[in-house]
């Protein structure tokens, strides 16, 4: 495999965790629970103007950091992802370079091809099946309202959170998703994340902290949690306990949308099945790739870097390039990245 291809392959590892201190809510386009806060169009910063998000979206995203779409992606859609899925897992489909990943609590198990040795699958933009959900219409439909016109996908991954093991290794720490990535400005960045099941508290949804996005990139490292943390789950080092926060109860194909920044996770896995989602994360291709040396960014970067140098055999790999070559043009024309 040529440096242009192993770079292109990478994919940085990410991870959520939440906390239970709020109750459960449904998810809505629009929630009572976080704050719709009254100001006027011309003050919008992390939304553009067009015919898609209705003003009262447009105000809860900017207010909020995250919107729900209820029933975004069909269920042939995902029933046909999660076929692909369970595919990989029993090695029927290898597609170049992807990912897998096993929790740390089954990491010393022998590994028997199924779904049930894999929590996350990354780097699935070789796979046909699965990067068709990068370029669904209605999923860009509505990226195009945060990024513009000019669509990259930069990180596609399918989570398949297991069963806890007792440990709580499948918590995800609390982090914010720009802590990953290389490239500004942050308000041309969005993620797509769409339940693949009923997910709610029992089975480890989504908790989001309304509001953090106006903040600043926190600084980021391993949690100390007593059952082990997986591979690059970073989470926030110091962030306010008392937050207020949100843990989005989702249907089959809702979606929700959310800024880098938005401080995030999810919590464990109380049930004995498996929970699902498939998500991306998109730019503007007006973005640009940035140096994080000397930054809060710095750990990650090193340590993906040495993960990529192990993995594809090369010596030498730039953060930077490993990014501005993985990145895949889904929509108008590729510029920066």
């Amino acid at each position: 495999m040529d440096l242009t291809r192993a770079g292109a392959r990478l994919q940085v590892l990410l991870g959520h965790l939440g906390r239970p201190s709020a109750p459960a809510i449904a998810a809505h386009p629009v929630s009572g629970v976080a704050s719709s806060a009254s100001f006027q169009p011309e003050q919008f910063q992390y939304t553009l103007d067009n015919n898609v998000l209705s003003l009262e979206q447009r105000k809860f995203y900017e207010e909020n950091g995250f919107l729900v779409i209820k029933n975004l992606v069909s269920d042939d859609d995902i029933d046909r992802f999660r076929a692909e899925f369970e595919r990989i897992c029993r090695n029927e489909v290898k597609p170049p370079g992807i990912m897998i990943m096993r929790d740390v609590a089954l990491a010393k198990q022998d590994y028997i091809p199924s779904e049930k040795m894999v929590s996350k699958i990354q780097d699935f933009q070789e796979d046909k099946e699965l990067f068709r959900y990068c370029t669904l219409p209605e999923i860009l439909k509505y990226v195009e309202c945060f990024t513009g016109p000019n669509i990259m996908s930069v990180h596609s991954m399918l989570i398949n959170k297991p069963p806890d093991s007792g440990k709580e290794t499948s918590r995800h720490p609390l982090h914010q998703d720009l802590h990953y990535f290389p490239f500004r400005p942050s308000n041309r960045i969005v993620c797509a994340w769409t339940a693949m099941e009923h997910i709610d508290r029992n089975n480890g949804c989504l908790v989001v902290l309304p509001g953090t996005h106006k903040g600043t990139l926190k600084t980021h490292g391993y949690p100390k949690w007593e059952g082990g943390v997986n591979k690059m789950y970073h989470g926030i080092q110091d962030y306010d306990p008392n937050s207020p926060r949100i843990h989005l109860v989702m249907e089959k194909g809702d979606t929700v949308f959310f800024h880098p920044l938005l401080i995030h996770g999810s919590g464990r896995n109380r049930t004995q099945g498996f929970r699902k989602s498939i998500s991306c994360h998109f730019s503007s291709s007006d973005c640009q790739v940035i140096d994080v040396s000397g930054t809060s960014q710095e750990n990650i970067a090193r340590e993906v870097t040495e993960y990529a140098e192990k993995l594809y055999g090369f010596q030498g790999l730039d953060y930077k390039d490993i990014w501005r070559l993985r990145s895949r043009r889904v929509k108008g024309e590729r510029i920066n990245i």
